[in-house]
């Protein structure tokens, strides 16, 4: 490999300087502007620019917002401009620009001539960068969000089924040895009436734990907890759920099968309450690497892109925002009175052992 000679190494630089996407300042020692690149004047409004280049002293501050410190997002407190002679390896700093507002930069300031006081600033722009951090931490936050709703729904749903339903069945058993203890017929009618009340309680009970999260999820996976989640539907509300699989006893990651039951759970009760139908479709299945879960009724159906929500109007988009977490898609196809089909499709990024390879 050749090394460079002097006059081709000043060539290089020179074409750096001028097509470089990066913004650079040349200062002089009292912060007044020595030159700047092409870059750098894209971002300046014109009439900044012709006064910056008038020589004015510390003519960055005619644009700049500040900087980011450990306390402050935007701060001019302990300016890097103060101090030429210290060199800041990289910051975050804010610019107002010519079209686009404030803006976030990375920077890096360099003194280059303390001799002659000459320092130099250059700033890539950050706004793509943050806008991408922001979404992802939306995202987590969102997940641990969810996450957290989830452990709570397991937690109070074990103890409405370990506590209070097992006092319940308790206190049942308490009033049936009363029904031996010789009671006069009026106080016995009583008694019946109360066992009754006691024991539709016990079943509400039970429902609303398995609702809130049903244990067969966790143990046995997705086709079982739609299995039971159906018959507490034909059971308590007369809905007839036509359901077909092709999963059987195949496992996946623990997010991926909270959000595709809670998927089809809320399409499956929105079907019931708005749809005005006795039969929802239900099927899942699983296709080159992807899950798919579809709910389709013969109702009402509605218009998709005038749609006002009815009730808290929080279903629809609670579900793209549970399947867009594990990196799926959501689609919604409806018109009025030609029913409703919601489907989603999420990546299989792991898959669990089966419940036989749990026992090899």
């Amino acid at each position: 490999m050749t090394l460079l000679d002097n006059d081709q190494l000043t060539t290089m630089l020179h074409k750096l300087y001028d097509r470089t996407t990066e913004a650079m300042f040349f200062f002089g020692a009292n912060g007044e502007i020595l030159s700047m690149n092409e870059a750098a004047k894209e971002i300046i409004e014109p009439a900044l620019y012709e006064k910056m280049l008038q020589g004015e002293a510390d003519a960055m501050c005619l644009t700049c917002r500040g900087f980011t410190s450990e306390d402050e997002q935007m701060t001019c407190v302990s300016c890097f401009m103060e101090k030429p002679q210290q060199t800041l390896s990289s910051f975050q700093l804010y610019l107002e620009t010519k079209d686009l507002g404030v803006q976030p930069y990375s920077a890096t300031y360099q003194v280059l001539d303390k001799d002659n006081h000459v320092s130099m600033l250059m700033l890539r722009n950050l706004t793509r960068q943050t806008e991408t951090s922001e979404i992802l931490h939306q995202k987590l936050r969102m997940q641990q969000v969810i996450l957290a709703q989830e452990n709570e729904r397991k937690r109070i749903s074990r103890e409405l089924h370990d506590s209070v339903a097992q006092e319940m069945l308790s206190s049942l058993v308490d009033l049936r040895v009363l029904k031996y203890m010789g009671m006069t017929d009026k106080a016995l009618e009583k008694l019946r009436q109360t066992e009754g009340s006691l024991m539709r309680l016990l079943d509400e009970i039970r429902h609303l734990s398995v609702e809130l999260r049903p244990a067969v999820l966790d143990d046995f996976g997705l086709e079982a907890a739609f299995r039971t989640h159906i018959k507490n539907l034909e059971k308590n509300y007369g809905l007839y759920v036509h359901f077909e699989s092709d999963l059987r006893e195949r496992r996946y990651e623990g997010a991926i099968e909270t959000v595709a039951y809670r998927i089809g759970q809320e399409a499956i009760l929105n079907s019931m309450k708005y749809a005005q139908v006795e039969d929802v479709f239900l099927t899942l299945s699983e296709a080159d690497g992807q899950l798919q879960i579809k709910v389709f009724d013969e109702g009402v159906g509605f218009d998709v892109n005038d749609f006002t929500p009815q009730g808290t109007g929080l279903g629809l988009y609670g579900m793209k925002e549970r399947v867009e977490l594990v990196g799926g898609n959501l689609t919604i196809n409806s018109s009025q009175q030609e029913g409703t089909t919601v489907q989603a499709t999420i990546p299989l990024k792991k898959e669990r052992a089966t419940s036989e390879n749990h026992n090899s």
